[in-house]
């Protein structure tokens, strides 16, 4: 079963582009994992949010890749860089 997330991250107006970069490095981090089907980067475009996306062929994939990632710091809680907590939700394709 294919299962996904999207994440709604809110950075400071001044973080805006340095977020923006970090969601590519976590994209590119996932890429690669075992199960890995795509991943996306998006923005509002009165820069308010950034969007990320991904999808995986099941949920220990996408667990196991998203661990890799903040392993190696890509993935990161909550900082000063964001303005609010950001929002993730996990997805079942149905």
């Amino acid at each position: 079963m294919t299962v996904g997330f999207v994440a709604v991250h809110y950075p400071r107006p001044e973080h805006f582009e340095e977020f923006v970069g970090r969601t590519h490095q976590v994209r590119e981090t996932l890429e690669g994992r075992p199960g890995y089907q795509s991943s996306e980067v998006w923005v509002t475009p009165d820069g308010d949010a950034v969007v990320t996306m991904g999808r995986f062929e099941s949920e220990e994939d996408l667990q196991a890749a998203l661990a890799a990632a903040r392993d190696l710091g890509a993935i990161v809680g909550f900082d000063e860089r964001e303005r609010k907590p950001r929002q993730t939700f996990m997805l079942v394709q149905k």
